[in-house]
């Protein structure tokens, strides 16, 4: 199968997936239940439950048993853009091609919105049906979603960042902003996938995590790129952002041939992690590939 059929079949899977899990709760605050509909349906690239699925099943995992942990870090993405979106944060008024929920709604709904994504995700993961030898492994599920969307991942990159405005920052402090704000949900993605397998060899999910870890960084410095040679219409949100707030970034601590000659190198490190691996690695290799080619 290619990529490309890859990703629309489990792209359509994940969004019917988050669809009922949101159609299930209670119709206790409609306007709440709106704004994280607002939030979590309108599209998106679906990277991190791709990553889910594309690990899962390349290793004889059943879609079925996926579907939870690709729907709960999906969750917690989504949450975590709505309150980057906030005024307290990075302002923005566009995602997806959308007003952001702040917009559509107001910032307090935003707010509750997030919060109401990030313990349906726990929720999910916690409750989803997965065989019986699969529960020591779900703990553990639990525990990487916990601490790659916290304190010693997603939300500590999130301050470095927002502390780095207005500073000219070096490449090392970059880094760190971004395998913790980017990187680190990346990671968590292929490991939860990786973790719907019983017997999943520890090198194995070594050499999985190191691939992860490089397309996360990959995926920001393109992120970077896009945000100096696209545009709002194609990229769905407000380009040039980071040049607004006065944010350190790759093309300009190294330029834009340097950037883009780092998304090469992180490429290559990404196929070479995968080597030796005892299974079909060609839609990893591909999605590789889409990382540094994408245009939005």
């Amino acid at each position: 199968m290619s990529l490309a059929s890859f990703r629309d079949q489990h792209r359509k899977r994940i969004d019917d997936h988050l669809a009922r899990q949101l159609d299930a709760l209670p119709l206790i605050a409609p306007r709440l239940k709106q704004a994280m509909s607002h939030g979590l349906l309108l599209g998106g690239k679906r990277v991190r439950p791709f990553l889910v699925y594309a690990v899962g099943e390349m290793l004889g995992v059943a879609a079925e048993v996926l579907d939870g942990p690709a729907a709960a870090v999906e969750c917690i993405h989504a949450y975590s853009l709505i309150h980057d979106d906030l005024p307290a944060m990075d302002d923005d008024d566009l995602r997806r091609g959308q007003p952001t929920v702040h917009k559509a709604f107001d910032e307090a709904t935003a707010i509750l919105a997030g919060d109401a994504l990030q313990t349906l995700a726990f929720e999910i993961l916690a409750s989803h049906a997965m065989p019986t030898d699969l529960l020591g492994n779900r703990l553990r599920m639990v525990s990487e979603l916990a601490r790659a969307s916290g304190y010693a991942g997603m939300c500590g990159g999130q301050a470095l960042d927002m502390d780095g405005e207005h500073k000219q920052l070096g490449l090392s402090q970059l880094e760190t902003i971004h395998r913790h704000k980017t990187g680190a949900l990346i990671i968590c993605a292929v490991t939860l996938g990786a973790l719907c397998r019983p017997d999943i060899d520890e090198s194995t999910l070594a050499a999985l995590q190191e691939y992860a870890a490089a397309i996360g960084l990959a995926f920001q410095v393109q992120d970077d790129i896009l945000d100096i040679v696209s545009d709002t219409a194609t990229l769905g949100k407000r380009q040039g952002a980071d040049l607004a707030h006065e944010k350190s970034t790759y093309p300009a601590l190294i330029g834009l041939d340097g950037a883009r000659e780092l998304t090469r190198e992180l490429h290559q490190r990404a196929l070479t992690a995968l080597q030796g691996l005892p299974y079909n690695t060609d839609i990893l290799e591909a999605f590789a590939d889409y990382i540094i080619e994408r245009t939005h």
